[in-house]
């Protein structure tokens, strides 16, 4: 059934056929469904389901919420927000920490909504590349600042513990924008402070 269809339907609805896939997915990896440690597994699946992805019906809009009215125009840096995602190549998990700063131009948000955002980001199918993306582009069209610019560091279980098998291997990824661009001593001051502890 295509996604579209799905969308229609009243969550309790969702609910029913996720577990009912997840059921069949058991019973073709060779699994007893109806054995006493998996009977309840379909809908645990389908409550961390909803857990997981809930970033499918977030408003970035309003997750930023009203922005404050602030003369400061010096960098502001939010460091080590842990974040788990899902990749969305194989459906398994990925996590780290992202760095967001931002030089204001007059406007800033509140603090606690940058980690808001990062959760409406990271919780649905995702790749690090788009996720780094996306943040710096939503502060940029929301904040209008001079510039924003945004680092994710991910450890991905697709490499960790399928294909290649290499644990411990990071993923870092950043995006740029506004004044972060060209001025490289901008770039330096935040990639220096979300390294020291």
């Amino acid at each position: 059934m295509p996604a579209k269809e799905y969308k229609n339907t009243s969550v309790e609805a969702n609910r029913a056929l996720i577990e009912g896939h997840v059921r069949e997915i058991l019973r073709l990896i060779g699994e007893d469904v109806d054995r006493e440690g998996l009977l309840d597994t379909p809908a645990r699946v389908t409550r961390m389901y909803e857990e997981i992805f809930a970033g499918y019906e977030a408003d970035y809009k309003d997750i930023l919420g009203v922005a404050f009215d602030e003369k400061h125009e010096e960098l502001v840096i939010v460091k080590d927000i842990v974040y788990y995602s899902q990749c969305e190549h194989h459906m398994a998990p990925f996590f780290g920490k992202i760095h967001i700063g931002y030089i204001p131009s007059g406007k800033i948000a509140g603090l606690s909504k940058f980690a808001r955002l990062v959760e409406a980001v990271t919780r649905r199918l995702q790749v690090q590349e788009r996720i780094t993306s996306e943040l710096a582009d939503i502060l940029d069209q929301e904040l209008s600042p001079h510039g924003c610019m945004v680092v994710v560091e991910g450890e991905h279980l697709c490499m960790c513990a399928r294909g290649v098998k290499k644990p411990g291997s990071k993923t870092v990824t950043s995006a740029v924008r506004g004044l972060f661009r060209t001025d490289s001593a901008s770039r330096s001051e935040f990639l220096s402070l979300i390294r020291h502890n």
